[in-house]
């Protein structure tokens, strides 16, 4: 894949990353081109990059406890995972489709909106930790209504391979799956926008990293398929396939 001579170097590395999670592994897990250390640091000048931009940007009222994503009246998502169309894609992407795009650890993660519930504050809120949970069970979130998110480390959940103990730090909502009692931890929650399925580079066979549907490469970002992410949770196995 060629890259833009605009391209940052941070950008550039990112890149690799996802193009490294689109290759198909068969007997061992794939090699990626950018190193741990190249990719740290390129995270760290995104998030610095970012601290600017942020800065410069007007102050905006905090977000409720939480705020509803999906709109009323709008299709009810099975809770159970949804089988592939033809080409390998979910059914949500037989058409073009709303997306929320947020960030976790300096990566862009993209998810359907029809897959989601909720985004819950962390401000002021703690999570209340349980014995015996995997190591990316970070704890639950009490709700208001009496009930509990479990509440998931995104970020090692991702990309166990490149995780450091920092990346628990910062974290600032919970994104709910609609249908489970699952929650996504993340840093900053970004925008939504309307992908066409022809902007996708989409996944054949999903042998490693079942969650990952594919990349969107204009917004430089892995899209997640939530059904096969919730079917995963409920199977406590780790985002990279492995038990």
């Amino acid at each position: 894949m060629s890259h833009s001579a605009t391209a940052t170097r941070p950008q550039i590395a990112l890149q690799s990353y996802l193009d490294a999670l689109l290759q198909e592994a068969t007997c061992a897990e794939p090699e990626s081109s950018v190193s741990a250390d190249e990719f740290q640091a390129a995270v760290l000048e995104e998030q610095i990059r970012d601290a600017r931009l942020r800065e410069q940007k007007p102050v905006v009222p905090l977000l409720p406890d939480a705020i509803e994503l999906r709109r009323p009246g709008a299709a009810e998502l099975p809770p159970a995972p949804l089988a592939l169309l033809d080409d390998g894609r979910p059914q949500w992407a037989g058409e073009p489709f709303e997306c929320l795009l947020f960030d976790v650890a300096g990566l862009t993660l993209a998810v359907p909106l029809v897959c989601l519930g909720s985004i819950h504050s962390l401000e002021g809120r703690e999570l209340t930790p349980l014995i015996g949970q995997p190591d990316w069970f970070l704890g639950l979130l009490p709700g208001r209504d009496g009930g509990s998110l479990k509440v998931l480390d995104t970020a090692r959940w991702v990309m166990p391979e490149r995780y450091r103990d920092d990346y628990r730090q910062g974290l600032k909502y919970v994104i709910s799956v609609q249908g489970y009692e699952w929650g996504l931890a993340v840093h900053q929650v970004s925008r939504s926008l309307r992908l066409d399925p022809a902007e996708v580079k989409w996944r054949g066979r999903r042998q490693q990293r079942p969650w990952l549907a594919g990349t969107v490469i204009d917004q430089m970002c892995a899209l997640l398929d939530v059904s096969a992410l919730a079917g995963m949770l409920d199977g406590g196995k780790p985002g990279s396939g492995r038990p």
